[in-house]
């Protein structure tokens, strides 16, 4: 186990220093075949996803996906070293990626490595996906059909090492209110923009019945307002943009159903693809993590989770608040700890 952590290590200091923005995973990709060769693991690749499964595998054995991401998002401006310079400081190791989600993906690397050429009762995929953070076709959900049948994942993102039992999900819904175009000096009943405003505020007002025990509220934001070009024109279309955070207890087609009935704006979501997602209390990877001490709790971030056709949990290493952020940093002994973590919890199901 110490080599593996130490070899998890030195693979985000790679990680990092390889820059790998969404859509552009190339070399971040090609690390992983590398490591893999070294190891003797025979491996797949399709687009810049790379995965490889235990030694042992049997098709009429369950299987469990451990699955993290490598792509991550731009670097935002307020960085005051170079994202791309693994830098260690203090027991913090800083660079892009190294929190959201690298130390996660190194970790759960490492547990695939622990297990690989033990008989388990289960099987175990490993998956590096791409694209994750703009929820590409190109992503986890383009290998799906060729890993074969998953009956649970662990997705690896900055959870502290506790679980995530659920996932909201989202819908983004792009909004028109239609009026008359018109000069500002005429009297016009028909403006656009104040047909939106009303639209708005009945958004800010509504409360979607269904509460989760777990996730909590629905939660719709107007997050983009757009309309007009000159001052003197009434325009005759005001756009606006409304970002649905959702819980179990709704499908995306519900809110976009009960969205529709509510405003008097064309209303037309994005993609219907991003689904929440929860997990029973009794299944056996939760019931694992509790005997582990971890706690349980709904995320409110969206994750590689909802596009995922089966059961699945949130478990990784670091902390969800560090993610995008300037400076991005994971502790090092999260990451020793986690990958020890990840180790424990699997061994009360393999």
């Amino acid at each position: 186990m110490e080599q593996l952590i130490s070899e998890a290590e030195k693979l985000l200091k790679k990680l990092i220093a390889t820059p790998s923005l969404s859509r552009e995973e190339d070399g971040t990709a090609h690390l992983f075949e590398e490591y893999l060769t070294q190891k003797h693991i025979p491996f797949h690749r399709k687009g810049n996803n790379v995965w490889a499964k235990n030694l042992h595998f049997d098709e009429n054995k369950p299987t469990i996906l451990l699955n993290s991401h490598h792509d991550t998002v731009k670097p935002n401006q307020s960085y005051t070293m170079d994202p791309f310079t693994p830098v260690e400081k203090d027991g913090k190791l800083y660079g892009l990626g190294s929190n959201d989600a690298g130390a996660s993906l190194v970790g759960l690397l490492a547990t695939f490595l622990f297990y690989y050429d033990r008989k388990l009762q289960y099987n175990i995929i490993f998956s590096a996906t791409a694209e994750e953070e703009i929820s590409g076709e190109n992503g986890v959900k383009s290998i799906l059909s060729d890993i074969g049948p998953v009956d649970f994942a662990i997705v690896g993102e900055p959870t502290q090492m506790n679980l995530a039992i659920a996932e909201k999900g989202l819908v983004v819904l792009n909004c028109t209110a239609r009026g008359t175009a018109s000069h500002a000096a005429h009297h016009n009943d028909d403006n656009s923009i104040y047909k939106a405003m009303e639209d708005i505020l009945k958004i800010r007002n509504y409360e979607f019945d269904k509460v989760s025990d777990v996730l909590g509220k629905v939660k719709a934001t107007v997050t983009i307002v757009n309309a007009g070009s000159q001052h003197n024109v009434v325009p005759d279309h005001c756009d606006f943009t409304i970002d649905v955070r959702t819980n179990e207890l709704y499908s995306n087609q519900e809110i976009v159903d009960i969205v529709s009935g509510l405003l008097k704006s064309e209303v037309q979501p994005r993609s219907l693809r991003l689904n929440s997602s929860r997990i029973p209390m009794d299944h056996p990877i939760v019931e694992a993590a509790g005997r582990e001490g971890c706690t349980f709790y709904g995320s409110p971030t969206v994750s590689d989770q909802a596009l995922m056709p089966f059961s699945s949990v949130k478990l990784g290493i670091g902390d969800s608040l560090r993610s995008h952020t300037a400076d991005e940093f994971v502790y090092l002994a999260e990451l020793q700890e986690g990958i020890r973590k990840y180790i424990n919890i699997l061994s009360h199901i393999l």
